[in-house]
């Protein structure tokens, strides 16, 4: 589909390197630079914390509350320490997912290499994380508590590419998500498109699936701001795993 192509807006090449501007980075650093301007704007010494918040104030206490409350529930104290990475995550995941609803924006993570890249970024911070705070008693990972020398050599394989599977599970399941719900939003409108176009009374007909469109968008906003809350709960949960063991 045409909405899914990465275009190349500047062509840069350096020693044969292709560093040029795409869509997909335009967005990505739209959406940076959106929540850096957004967060410094509301931190600066000059800036005013109303006892009534306005619209934006609003919106940052309640991302920031809700990265907090994820954190704190699934890592208890040991992990509250890593709101600001997780808060970043929960942003800008679902910031991007948001904007990529917008008409002719581009939506980054209906992309398996965006979204596989972010959670294997993640998936390695979190292993120098176990690695840094539990050395070689990480591999306690691998073996379940209290399991027999028999066992753990069945165990160890399963758990092993349980653990390897992490970051694919994590990128595909957002992948999938927005995928699916583009292109099924794409397949209506060309189907209401195609009804318009009709020179009898059929065409009168495309208001039909032109409701479905409105009901299914919303529907996509729904699975915007969840996929985003998903991704970041399955992330809390590893780093829990990561800092707590088992």
């Amino acid at each position: 589909l045409e909405q899914f192509q990465i275009i190349s807006l500047l062509p840069i090449t350096f020693f044969r390197l292709d560093i040029s501007l795409t869509n997909v980075l335009l967005i990505s650093l739209l959406t940076l630079g959106m929540l850096v301007s957004l967060t410094y704007a509301l931190s600066a010494e000059d800036s005013k914390y109303s006892f009534v918040p306005n619209n934006w104030q609003t919106l940052l206490e309640t991302v920031n509350d809700t990265s907090a409350s994820l954190v704190y529930d699934n890592t208890n104290k040991e992990g509250e320490k890593y709101f600001p990475f997780m808060s970043s995550i929960f942003t800008f995941v679902l910031f991007i997912n948001l904007i990529g609803l917008i008409p002719y924006s581009f939506t980054v993570t209906s992309h398996l290499v965006v979204t596989f890249s972010l959670s294997l970024s993640i998936f390695i911070g979190l292993n120098i994380i176990c690695v840094k705070k539990h050395g070689m008693h990480m591999l306690s990972l691998f073996i379940p508590a209290n399991t027999s020398i028999t066992l753990a050599w069945l165990l160890i394989p399963i758990e092993f590419v349980s653990y390897v599977f992490k970051p694919i599970s994590l990128g595909v399941r957002l992948f999938a998500n927005l995928m699916a719900g583009h292109t099924l939003l794409k397949v209506i409108i060309g189907f209401s498109w195609a009804m318009l176009l009709l020179e009898d009374y059929l065409s009168i007909a495309h208001v039909v699936p032109l409701l479905i469109i409105v009901l299914l968008f919303g529907l996509e906003l729904g699975v915007a701001v969840i996929q985003a809350y998903v991704f970041t709960v399955l992330t809390c949960i590893y780093l829990n795993d990561s800092v707590n063991l088992h």
